[in-house]
């Protein structure tokens, strides 16, 4: 089993920064990749950014030169800085770890972090 535990979102004006952060907890010796994902009311959930257990890192096109996710492996924790945020970033954050145990692949999600960038 993997816990996460989504942080840092809030209300920020347009053009401002947040950074979040997804703790992880539990068999994270189990995890392959860890993702930001969000969702804005009627549409649905998009993937945001991701970070491989090997260091890779992939961007949606919309957060590409905005967002930066990085992670410190000592404690268990997947940040996702976002810079020059507009209001379309509006959304509900989550964070969802990939895991691999016994040859059973896994996904386990954050409860989410609301972020909303007022114009």
């Amino acid at each position: 089993q993997v816990q996460l535990v989504e942080s840092g979102g809030g209300l920020v004006q347009a053009g401002g920064s947040l950074r979040l952060s997804c703790a992880a907890s539990g068999s994270t010796f189990s995890i392959n990749a860890i993702g930001w994902y969000r969702q804005a009311p009627g549409k649905q959930r998009e993937l945001v950014a991701a970070i491989s257990s090997g260091g890779s890192t992939n961007y949606a096109d919309a957060v590409k030169g905005r967002f930066t996710i990085s992670r410190d492996n000592a404690k268990n924790t997947v940040y996702l800085q976002m810079n020059s945020l507009k209001p379309e970033d509006t959304a509900v954050y989550y964070c969802r770890a990939e895991a691999t145990m016994t040859v059973t692949d896994y996904d386990y999600w954050g409860q989410g972090t609301q972020v909303t960038v007022s114009s």
